[in-house]
C-alpha cells in the first residue's frame, strides 16, 4: 500500500490550522491561568504596580475572610448533589428512553429543554417559582398567607437552587448516557439474557462497564458544573446571603468594588486545584484499572 506523502500545500494548512488553535489555546486559557498564578502572590489593584507579598493572599483567604469556607462547602454541596442525585437520574431517564417508549421522543425533548437555556435564564425561572411574594411554588402551597422565603432564607435557599441547576443538569447528562446506549452492541445484552441474566443484572454487569468513556465525560462536565457554578446565583441574589460560591468571591474581589485583583486571583488558583484534584484522582484511577 502506497503511503499519500503531504504536499507543501497540505503542510501549510496543516500547519495554520495547529499554529491557530495553539495560540488561541495559550493566549485564551493557558496565558490567563499562569498569570493569575503569579498575581496570587502580589497585591495589585489593577492600576498601580503590583506588589509582591508571597503567600499572605493565601493566609487571609483561608484564616481571615469570612466568606471563603461557606463557599467551599457550597461547591462541594453543588459538586455532591449533582454527582448522586442529578447524574444517577439523568442515567435513569436514558436508560428509560433507550427502551423505545411510546412518546419517547416527546419526552427526551422536555428533558433535554432545559439544557439549552444558560443558568442566568434558569435563575430568572427559579425567582418565578420561588418568590416568596410573587412566586408560583407558595401558591401551589397555599402559603400566600405565610409564604415561604425560599431564596431569602439561608438555610433552605441553596437546597432550591440546587433543584433548579439539577433539572437541566439532568437534560444533558441524559443524552450523554443515550447516545452512550444507542453504541452498546445489541449481542452483548442477548448474549447475557441467553446465560439467564436479569435486566438489572444485564445493566450492571454488560451496559454499564461498557458506558466507561462517557462516565469519564459525565465526570469531567459534573466537575466542571458543580465548581464554575456562578449564573445562577448571581441573578438570584448576586451570590449572597447563604449563596456564596467561589467564582462569585472571585468576581466581587476582581471586578467589584475593591478590585483587589491579586486577592481574586488567589481564590481563582485555589478554584483551579480544587477542580484539577478531582479530575485527575479520578483519571489516574482509570488509568490504573485499564493497565
Amino acid at each position: 500500500m502506497k503511503i499519500r506523502r503531504f504536499s507543501a500545500g497540505d503542510r501549510a494548512v496543516i500547519a495554520v490550522v495547529l499554529g491557530v488553535a495553539i495560540v488561541l489555546d495559550l493566549g485564551l486559557i493557558w496565558g490567563p491561568t499562569i498569570a493569575s498564578v503569579g498575581l496570587s502572590f502580589t497585591s495589585w489593584n489593577g492600576v498601580t504596580d503590583p506588589a509582591w507579598v508571597g503567600g499572605r493572599n493565601y493566609d487571609t483567604i483561608v484564616n481571615v475572610y469570612p466568606p471563603f469556607w461557606p463557599a467551599v462547602r457550597h461547591n462541594l454541596l453543588w459538586l455532591a448533589f449533582l454527582g448522586a442525585v442529578a447524574t444517577p437520574l439523568g442515567l435513569f431517564f436514558a436508560v428509560l428512553l433507550d427502551k423505545r417508549l411510546r412518546l419517547g421522543r416527546f419526552y427526551q425533548s422536555a428533558l433535554y429543554l432545559p439544557v439549552v437555556l444558560s443558568l442566568a435564564i434558569v435563575g430568572f425561572i427559579a425567582q418565578l417559582v420561588y418568590s416568596r411574594d410573587y412566586g408560583a411554588l407558595n401558591n401551589v402551597l397555599g402559603r400566600t398567607g405565610n409564604p415561604i422565603d425560599f431564596l431569602g432564607d439561608p438555610s433552605i435557599n441553596i437546597w432550591a437552587v440546587l433543584i433548579a441547576v439539577g433539572w437541566r443538569h439532568v437534560g444533558y447528562v441524559m443524552i450523554l448516557y443515550l447516545a452512550g446506549l444507542k453504541a452498546v452492541d445489541p449481542a452483548l445484552k442477548e448474549s447475557a439474557a441467553l446465560d439467564g441474566a436479569g435486566e438489572a443484572q444485564t445493566f450492571f454487569r454488560v451496559t454499564f462497564p461498557t458506558l466507561r468513556p462517557v462516565n469519564i465525560i459525565v465526570l469531567v462536565i459534573t466537575v466542571i458544573e458543580g465548581l464554575r457554578a456562578f449564573d445562577i446565583v448571581y441573578a438570584i441574589n448576586r451570590g449572597r446571603n447563604g449563596l456564596e460560591l467561589l467564582s462569585v468571591l472571585v468576581t466581587d474581589n476582581i471586578i467589584g468594588e475593591a478590585s483587589r485583583i491579586g486577592f481574586g486571583s488567589a481564590i481563582a488558583v485555589i478554584l483551579l486545584l480544587i477542580s484539577l484534584g478531582f479530575i485527575v484522582t479520578y483519571l489516574v484511577r482509570i488509568l490504573r484499572e485499564e493497565r
